[in-house]
């Protein structure tokens, strides 16, 4: 009677560990989860560090570039310099 008893303790040992292996908290399903949700803000970074790249280099380029200045005030707040016409076009 005694070796059925334990078996029956392992047993129930044994499916409380399985349920939580496969729905509790750090079960392999939310595992999963948390790597494709790794996966997506690492893309989401990477996509970031290339916008913040090409930020730096606009930055750069209007700290030591006066051309690059003149362009910016040109097409941003419509500088017009004297002697020069303006013409705007308007497309129907």
């Amino acid at each position: 009677m005694t070796r059925r008893r334990l078996f029956y303790l392992l047993l129930v040992i044994l499916v409380m560990l399985q349920v939580r292996l496969w729905t509790g908290t750090g079960s392999w399903e939310q595992i999963a989860s948390l790597r494709r949700d790794i996966a997506v803000q690492k893309n989401t970074n990477s996509e970031l560090e290339l916008r913040n790249e090409r930020l730096h280099g606009e930055v750069r380029s209007l700290k030591h570039d006066l051309d690059s200045i003149e362009e910016r005030a040109r097409n941003d707040m419509g500088l017009i310099k004297s002697g020069e016409t303006f013409y705007l076009i308007v497309d129907e």
